[in-house]
């Protein structure tokens, strides 16, 4: 497409072709109003949210991994949520992986013409070596950029569950994959910058998906989060409190409790509930299949 001009996310808005004529306050509220339409247009995509996450879970499930692929802010947020998930969620790295058009370099620096290529998307798969028990989920504000659509091409190719997410209700067209996610919160504040009100979009909708992909797959104990990689002194904290909140402990005795688990948090939980070794409590969760409240819960 040449005259991108009529997508929604290209489109002037309204309520700010006058913007640079107002004062800072009314700048900062003109932004403020706009942002306060995403969180109801994210919300409008519930249903297809959860149908993905189903997918994601599945994947997980049968040994498969998520990855992100997207361009510019919508590869930066990707890349972002895939990182995040190891610390929190005590994945492996390789389980959740985030893939930017023209490569690390690009979350720090624009690489021009990177997001132009298909082909160049569908390489970035084959380069990870993307399998049919994987899930794709491609990123693209507008809903046309080539490198995000060629790799959506490619996992289709290979019979693998895609997902697209798009802020542009006409970049939803001719787009073949298993859920569409199309949160539109129109026209942004400065003209095509969807860094904005679009990248706010992408960034709760990512959120959702591996959060809620996560409790499924029981990284998650109430709202704690029990399978946690205690990598420095304010997640080693957070441990103690975690245990400290389920057990009853004191922190001198959640402290030793982690220690003997070996620093996991869910393993030493069930130790201390069902009175088992580390080994024990380990071959228990697994039995559960690492569902920390099945394992305390259900007779053994």
């Amino acid at each position: 497409m040449r005259d991108r001009s009529k997508l929604t996310t290209e489109k002037r808005n309204v309520r700010s072709t006058d913007i640079d004529g107002r004062t800072t306050l009314e700048i900062v509220d003109i932004i403020n109003a706009e942002d306060a339409v995403v969180a109801p247009a994210v919300s409008r995509q519930r249903r297809q949210m959860a149908t993905a996450v189903d997918i994601i879970v599945e994947a997980f499930r049968r040994g498969g991994r998520l990855f992100y692929v997207g361009a510019g802010t919508s590869g930066r947020l990707g890349v972002l949520d895939a990182s995040e998930c190891s610390p929190t969620f005590g994945t492996r790295p390789s389980q959740v992986q985030g893939i930017i058009a023209g490569g690390r370099r690009a979350l720090v620096r624009a690489v021009e013409g990177a997001e132009d290529s298909a082909s160049d998307g569908a390489l970035a798969l084959d380069r990870r070596h993307f399998r049919p028990d994987d899930v794709l989920v491609g990123i693209a504000a507008c809903g046309l950029t080539p490198f995000v659509r060629g790799a959506l091409k490619r996992a289709r190719q290979m019979r693998a569950a895609t997902v697209f997410i798009t802020c542009a209700p006409e970049g939803t067209k001719g787009v073949q994959v298993d859920v569409v996610i199309n949160p539109v919160v129109g026209p942004e504040v400065v003209t095509g910058s969807t860094r904005m009100k679009a990248g706010t979009a992408t960034k709760l909708v990512l959120n959702t998906l591996t959060t809620s992909a996560m409790i499924k797959t029981g990284k998650v104990y109430g709202n704690l989060m029990v399978d946690l990689t205690a990598t420095n002194e304010k997640l080693r904290e957070r441990s103690e409190r975690i245990v400290m909140a389920v057990t009853g402990l004191s922190r001198r005795q959640a402290a030793q409790l982690l220690a003997r688990a070996r620093g996991m948090v869910k393993v030493a939980i069930l130790m201390h509930q069902r009175n088992l070794t580390f080994q024990q409590a380990r071959k228990r969760l697994k039995q559960c299949g690492e569902s920390l409240r099945a394992a305390i819960e259900e007779v053994p």
